[in-house]
């Protein structure tokens, strides 16, 4: 809620943004990037700041771009973006006892500026939610600092990817940037083995189903790694906090 003068005015705000700082030039390779792939694919500039501005979700977006220009089914392209972003399922769910206390319209709008590098900060940063209205206040201001700098610069270089598109061509290497920032996110996540072999399942299984059409081996590892690792929870009888990385 960085737009917000009560919110910005504390100083955990500041402590945010200066935490969130050094990952920006990542997040800003990544957007603009995805600015370019958006207008190159044959997305009219409208229908790119339009995506930019609603969808706010770089992974989704580039899953989504070529099924969009391919005239996949609705569903498939649902599908796909559903799946690519079903971490932000768990992200909520964790961050529900945090948001719980606000109004409905201030938690949708902290679910749409939620990121996976301002959530890894925020919750690094306070593990437990807070029992009393100052530390609350505390909290919602460092995570709105996140939010403040990976909103802006994603979204200040993926409409000035749009706007360059026709002068800046993707032989750059700008998507290997963008990748290498999704690595790092996902690196900081692997925070225990059953995570570990999440990520080991969902990768292996994207290979092996990579001629698959429409880009739907993504769709097939993320189902196959939740499915199974429910399986090794639940009928296993393996307690999560157990597999934690030591």
């Amino acid at each position: 809620m960085f737009f917000l003068r009560s919110v910005r005015n504390h100083p955990a705000f500041r402590e945010g943004a200066r935490n969130m700082a050094p990952l920006a030039l990542g997040i800003a390779a990544w957007g603009l990037m995805t600015g370019v792939a958006m207008v190159q694919s044959g997305m009219s500039v409208v229908e790119a700041v339009a995506m930019a501005l609603l969808v706010y979700a770089g992974s989704s977006q580039l899953a989504a771009i070529p099924l969009l220009m391919a005239g996949a089914p609705g569903w498939v392209i649902l599908a796909t973006g559903f799946c690519v972003n079903l971490r932000f399922v768990v992200f909520s769910l964790h961050l529900r006892p945090y948001l719980m206390h606000m109004p409905r319209w201030r938690r949708l709008v902290n679910g749409y500026m939620t990121a996976d590098l301002s959530y890894v900060m925020f919750t690094r940063r306070y593990p437990e939610p807070a029992p009393d209205t100052a530390g609350r206040e505390e909290q919602e201001a460092y995570l709105a600092g996140g939010y403040c700098i990976t909103w802006v610069a994603w979204m200040g270089l993926s409409l000035l990817g749009v706007a360059l598109a026709n002068f800046i061509p993707l032989a750059w290497g700008l998507g290997f940037a963008g990748v290498l920032s999704l690595v790092a996110i996902l690196c900081s996540m692997a925070t225990s083995r059953l995570r570990m072999v999440a990520i080991g399942i969902a990768g292996a299984t994207a290979v092996m189903a990579y001629s698959l059409p429409l880009k739907l081996n993504i769709v097939v590892g993320i189902g196959v790694a939740v499915l199974l690792c429910f399986w090794f929870e639940k009928k296993l009888g393996l307690d999560p906090n157990e597999w934690d990385a030591k």
